[in-house]
């Protein structure tokens, strides 16, 4: 099995785990990431290898321990830097996945100053839109929100997303953007 299997494989055992507060629909948001820093690697030119690792590492820390939440960016690039020197990953292709990492959340606004930077971060935020169940999930399983509450929760998630990535991107991907902005009309 590959480095990006095998990667995979545990990304999904810490979804699918009891222990994980965001359940197992985590994993189709973190699945979302890694597909759309693909595809955005291409597009910009970036490197798809290190984009599509990022993806898929980016929330590591927070569905393997939700007390990791808050530093989450922090802690998952030092849990990559580990996973990836155990595979003798190249040391310059380490360093730009933790960047990704640590400058993927649009909470903590952070310069991006690598392309690689900017793609995981634009899929983090547009994933959101691809995995509307695991949203939904948490803000009326997780959260017990009332139906206008919870409905207003994932609205503004997914408003508060899309004005975090780069305007490239937010041109990009326009058009899912208001396909789903019509389920709340």
């Amino acid at each position: 099995m590959s480095m990006l299997e095998e990667i995979k494989e545990d990304i999904k055992k810490r979804c699918e785990s009891p222990n994980n507060f965001f359940g197992p629909g985590s994993y189709e948001h973190i699945k979302s990431v890694a597909k759309n820093a693909v595809e955005l690697a291409e597009l910009y030119k970036a490197d798809v290898e290190v984009c599509e690792i990022a993806g898929w590492l980016h929330d590591i820390a927070s569905v393997t321990d939700y007390k990791l939440y808050e530093k989450h960016h922090i802690h998952g690039a030092a849990m990559a830097e580990a996973i990836l020197k155990k595979y003798n990953y190249p040391e310059n292709k380490i360093e730009l996945v933790k960047l990704c990492i640590l400058n993927h959340r649009g909470s903590v606004l952070k310069e991006k100053r690598t392309i690689e930077e900017i793609c995981v971060a634009d899929a983090d935020a547009i994933s959101h839109y691809d995995a509307l169940p695991a949203l939904f999930y948490l803000a009326f399983v997780q959260r017990k929100l009332n139906i206008d509450a919870g409905t207003e929760f994932v609205r503004n998630k997914l408003e508060r997303s899309y004005n975090k990535m780069s305007k490239q991107s937010k041109e990009y991907y326009k058009a899912k953007r208001d396909l789903i902005k019509t389920i709340f009309e």
